[in-house]
């Protein structure tokens, strides 16, 4: 092909004029500079009988070397009956379509459909294991594409960090993105279906929990010790108090809890067992609740979300702070307040099984088969939560007085 006339120098210093003017090099190539200074490689030729101009790109990003490279492709393709023009639209076509039928595009689009039937705690799970586990790998490739073991790849990323239950979860997802794009025509089947028995099993674990009474007052100074807003501190002090499900506690209302009485009656729809559940209140939780009630007390929620009083308590506020206190998640769980009352009522406190079990909100059976109602053993339970909150205090003294280190909690 011929060199044509331009050369590196004459493009260089090319300035712009009054108008936009063409410097030619031969065989159709020409460069356009413009009047704000701009330089565009263009081809012109003929297609079918017309005059047709394609562009080849931007000096200096396209020296004039590769502009010459790209009318050479360009004339090949015009001696084989193709049209040059044609040939861009449909790269550029196809580019689209791959981002358009990219994981990441498809991900989002089966987010946007089916998010309205989840919680707001799932919305929020799912969005990071898309976002964080899967896109930043995935994410910009096109959905048919992808293969098992490209798959198992960036699940192994998640193992390898230890989170074998995240990584079952994430492979989970992800199918759900690959058999939407199944079913609306985007990819040919799902992959994730071919990783059974790939990943390795999570251990069943029980939820962690201290039930050593040294310990227990250790973990009480650690959490007295929180310095942050009002609300997540009288968490932190109603949780191992009232040992409620987390999410029962975070969900309370004020309309719920009758300070007078003494008792905080949960609703039957927010009871995992959808049967109402009576808390006796102890005098120290009094005492919490009135301290937070000007704070809160205004609002529908006892313990509102930092971002809106509309919204209860985010799930992570307290196993957050637990967190950044150095209480380890094997240590502790917000379940595990559960556990540990009902160890140490049962074997240090000496209360009987079927009163803890009821104040636990497990379905206990009278001996004739019948659910009990919520104000069964009511005198009973009132008397042992009182005892708890206290024993409670007494394991804190012991702690605070025998100089043991808050938030050493290894069974040394």
């Amino acid at each position: 092909m011929s060199h044509g006339k331009l050369t590196a120098i004459t493009i260089k210093q090319a300035k712009p004029k009054e108008k936009d003017y063409k410097l030619f090099d031969g065989g159709g190539l020409f460069l356009l500079v413009r009047k704000d200074g701009s330089k565009y490689w263009r081809i012109k030729y003929r297609f079918a009988g017309k005059e047709k101009l394609l562009a080849l790109g931007v000096y200096p990003d396209v020296p004039l070397s590769e502009a010459r490279e790209r009318r050479d492709t360009a004339k090949r393709q015009l001696r084989d009956d193709v049209d040059p023009s044609a040939v861009k639209q449909a790269k550029k076509r196809s580019l689209v379509e791959a981002s358009e039928n990219s994981f990441e595009a498809i991900g989002i689009e089966w987010y946007q459909k089916t998010q309205h039937e989840w919680s707001d705690v799932h919305k929020t799970k799912v969005d990071w294991m898309l976002n964080k586990n899967l896109y930043p790998w995935l994410g910009k490739r096109p959905i048919s594409e992808i293969t098992p073991p490209e798959l198992l790849k960036t699940l192994r990323r998640i193992e390898s960090r230890g989170a074998l239950e995240t990584a079952k979860r994430v492979k989970q997802i992800a199918g759900k993105v690959f058999r939407y794009a199944v079913a609306t025509g985007r990819a040919e089947r799902d992959p994730s279906q071919d990783l059974k028995d790939a990943l390795a099993k999570p251990i069943k674990k029980h939820l962690a929990a201290i039930t050593e009474p040294k310990q227990v007052g250790t973990l009480l100074l650690a959490l007295d010790g929180y310095e942050g807003t009002l609300p997540v501190k009288t968490a932190l002090t109603l949780a191992p108090m009232l040992f409620v499900r987390p999410g029962e506690l975070r969900q309370a209302e004020w309309s719920e809890i009758d300070l007078e009485a003494k008792q905080w009656v949960i609703p039957a729809e927010k009871m995992k067992t959808r049967t109402e559940h009576l808390v006796p209140l102890c005098q120290q939780a009094i005492g919490a609740l009135l301290e937070l009630h000007p704070l809160t007390g205004h609002g529908k929620y006892v313990f509102p979300s930092a971002r809106s009083i509309k919204r209860p308590m985010s799930n992570n506020a307290v196993l957050g702070a637990m967190r950044r206190m150095g209480i380890d998640k094997e240590e502790m769980s917000g379940h595990g307040f559960r556990a540990m009352a009902r160890t140490i009522l049962d074997q240090d406190l000496k209360f009987r099984a079927d009163i803890i079990e009821h104040q636990l909100a497990h379905a206990v059976k009278d001996p004739n088969g019948r659910a009990y109602n919520r104000t069964s053993f009511i005198k009973e339970r009132t008397e042992m939560m009182q005892k708890w909150a206290d024993y409670l205090d007494s394991l804190r003294a012991q702690a605070r007085h025998g100089n043991v280190i808050a938030g050493a909690f290894g069974n040394a």
